[in-house]
């Protein structure tokens, strides 16, 4: 006899591109922490311990991405990643990029859910 699982409610479009555009930033801050203690552009622990928390919050953000505090999480990481100017020019290039798409990103998908949600009654 098998115990019946719980429905899953289905995800938001808002979430689904908010969890995968974090996961994908996630890859990217991590490997540009590495290329930022590689070239000794920062002291290992200002590259290795910024990268490192930097993808510890983004990590956080993406598995919170279907709670609208993941979500602001996710606006954080932005803001963070924008800020990263200060460090590195091209890793500042690269936020911006990130939160050019990510902006889009949240415009389009609740675009899509306001279209696709049920009529209210």
């Amino acid at each position: 006899m098998s115990v019946p699982r719980r429905a899953r409610r289905p995800r938001s479009v808002v979430a689904t591109l908010a969890a995968m555009l974090l996961v994908t930033e996630l890859l990217v801050v991590l490997l540009a922490a590495l290329a930022l203690l590689g070239l000794k552009d920062l002291p290992p622990a200002v590259a290795l311990g910024g990268g490192g928390a930097l993808v510890v919050l983004i990590a956080v953000a993406a598995a919170l991405a279907t709670r609208p505090v993941g979500i602001v999480l996710g606006w954080g990481v932005q803001v963070v990643l924008l800020a990263t100017f200060a460090v590195s020019i091209p890793v500042g290039i690269v936020g911006v990029v990130f939160a050019a798409i990510w902006v889009y990103a949240m415009i389009v998908g609740r675009r899509i859910d306001r279209r696709e949600a049920p009529p209210a009654s």
